[in-house]
């Protein structure tokens, strides 16, 4: 079944997504990590972050990974399981991987991972339950799992293979982290990802990784070249550029209150997914997507400030109490 044909064929399952989520420590205010005197411990984590975002927008979603034996690790499962996602959670003999986030001014944060040889960096393909994927209405990964060790990025190849079989739509955001790999060594595995997807989400300096073009339109059309059907290039504060079947769109951003900019992407990705598997046309699409990512902005976390779709209509509302 091709992407253009979910609206017509609904299939049984919700969203399907996997990765490594991890315990966050982040410091109360802004300023430097050193003179922080309270820091709050927390959970974050890309593919979590959209599973947690869809989840609140309606669209039932599975989470699989690895986590440690430890008290983070229960605390990455018991936060998942709270927002009502459906998790399979492997417990690992690994520690849970962590991230530390300073807050150094009130707009800019800075990110520390200890993550190597984590549990979640030990995900394989037989992690993956048998028609799980299969029974899915659409499979979302990043190419953060391929950059934690070799057999994650198996899994992911593994659970990619799997949805094309199957005729199972594919969501990719590249999320490419420097701290993981280099541009060179990450570009042969991101590019045949894109290829085998559906959907393609990356800022405008991570489609470069991929491909070549001078601004947005040109790599948004690169990227369809690769397969996709749907390119989306997403712009932060100046909104985003998609080609959707070949027609282009360009939204500009909604103006936000802006406390904390992590997880605006995710949002901005579970928006667009919510309204995609709603069968919803393109530009309706597109609405949901930037008004989800300017939502998050305006609460401190990774996804705590991700919008109910009741919701939505919060923001630029003329009232400021809902009564």
């Amino acid at each position: 079944m091709s992407i253009a044909d979910m609206s017509a064929v609904p299939r049984a399952g919700g969203v399907v997504t996997f990765g490594e989520t991890m315990g966050l420590f982040v410091s109360a205010d802004p300023g430097p990590l050193v003179h922080a005197g309270t820091v709050h411990l927390g959970i974050g984590g890309a593919e979590s972050n959209v599973a947690i975002a869809l989840q609140r927008l309606g669209v039932s979603t599975t989470w699989l990974g690895r986590r440690g034996n430890d008290s983070v690790g229960d605390l990455v499962e018991r936060e998942l399981r709270a927002e009502g996602l459906d998790v399979f959670a492997i417990r690992d003999s690994a520690q849970t991987g962590l991230m530390i986030k300073e807050r150094r001014t009130s707009s800019v944060s800075r990110i520390w991972y200890y993550r190597a040889g984590s549990a979640g960096s030990r995900l394989a393909p037989g992690d993956i339950p048998e028609g799980l994927i299969e029974r899915s209405a659409l499979l979302h990964i990043t190419g953060i799992t391929p950059a934690l060790s070799e057999t994650a990025r198996d899994a992911t190849f593994e659970a990619v293979s799997r949805a094309n079989t199957a005729g199972v739509p594919v969501s990719f955001d590249i999320n490419f982290r420097s701290r993981l790999w280099s541009q060179d060594d990450a570009r042969e595995t991101l590019v045949a990802l894109a290829a085998a997807s559906d959907v393609v989400f990356a800022g405008d300096e991570e489609a470069r990784i991929i491909v070549d073009g001078t601004g947005e339109v040109e790599l948004a059309h690169a990227i369809r070249k690769l397969g996709p059907r749907q390119v989306l290039i997403k712009l932060g504060a100046r909104g985003c550029f998609a080609v959707i079947d070949d027609e282009e769109f360009a939204f500009a951003a909604v103006p936000a209150n802006v406390v904390d900019t992590v997880g605006a992407g995710d949002a901005f990705v579970a928006g667009y997914l919510a309204e995609l598997l709603a069968g919803r046309e393109p530009r309706s699409r597109l609405v949901t997507a930037v008004r989800s990512g300017a939502f998050a902005c305006e609460t401190a976390g990774d996804w705590e400030g991700m919008p109910f779709r009741e919701e939505l209509a919060l923001l630029g509302a003329s009232e400021p109490v809902v009564r």
